[in-house]
């Protein structure tokens, strides 16, 4: 027979990007323990529902750790406190019958939140538009497996590819730095034959996309490798500093 959990929430509440927002206390009652924490909140809306309360608006989509979606700090850790999940992979069974589990949105300035457990995270879009790409003509590419690749760089590549921009190294992170993320954009292309052609104009737009929008400095305290749900490489930090470095030197010539 399924553990029964029963919770007290303390859930930040907010009417729209303009109002106060402020915590407010829930009761989540029969939590199935293989639930996951998603399923847990939607098992608590259905009662707010049911009771004529305003439920409580979360961000998600896929459910399974690919989408970047379910962006909750839980407890004070961004997606809680197992490593290398998302809010939609951790269960209650990491609970336990009587706990208090604060609820907040993912704070960074440039995250503004929307509504509730909500924010806008469009500023990682707009770092991607501004160089997370490799120009190419469409029917032109060469099939992949043609151009070889080291066994290491193919490697690293994939790790930074792993990257599914969720926010949570932002929300670790005290001065809320984006390095992270924006490194592991860099470094993806730059690994392969494919991204050299741009790739001193890719760090420079995104580097520099991501000062713009308001994001922090990095002080190597690696909370962003310590919270990211896929678990990516703070090296990827040093590497674009020293593409940034040689590409703004570079730039200097011209």
């Amino acid at each position: 027979m399924s553990k029964k959990l029963n919770l007290t929430l303390k859930v930040w509440r907010q009417k729209n990007a303009d109002a106060t927002g402020k915590i407010e206390t829930y009761a989540a009652k029969d939590i199935p323990e293989e639930a996951s924490f998603l399923e847990m909140l939607d098992i608590v809306n259905e009662e707010l529902v049911n009771s004529g309360d305003e439920p409580i608006h979360f961000d998600h989509d896929c459910r399974e750790g690919i989408c970047g979606m379910c962006s909750l700090t839980i407890n004070g850790i961004p997606h809680g406190k197992d490593r290398g999940v998302t809010t939609c992979q951790l269960h209650m069974r990491k609970f336990s019958d009587g706990d208090t589990i604060w609820i907040e949105p993912f704070r960074a300035k440039a995250f503004p939140v929307i509504r509730d457990l909500i924010t806008d995270r469009s500023a990682f879009d707009r770092i991607i538009a501004s160089g997370g790409y490799i120009d190419v003509r469409t029917g032109s590419a060469v099939d992949a497996n043609a151009l070889p690749i080291p066994k290491a760089d193919a490697d690293s590549a994939f790790d930074a590819a792993a990257c599914i921009g969720c926010g949570a190294c932002v929300a670790a992170c005290k001065n809320a730095s984006a390095m992270l993320f924006v490194s592991a954009k860099v470094s993806h292309l730059g690994h392969l034959p494919q991204g050299q052609p741009e790739r001193d104009k890719r760090v420079l737009a995104m580097v520099r996309q991501m000062d713009s929008e308001g994001f922090g400095n990095c002080t190597n305290q690696y909370e962003c490798e310590a919270v990211c749900p896929k678990e990516i490489s703070a090296d990827h930090i040093a590497r674009m500093n020293r593409d940034y470095a040689k590409a703004a030197a570079s730039e200097a010539l011209v």
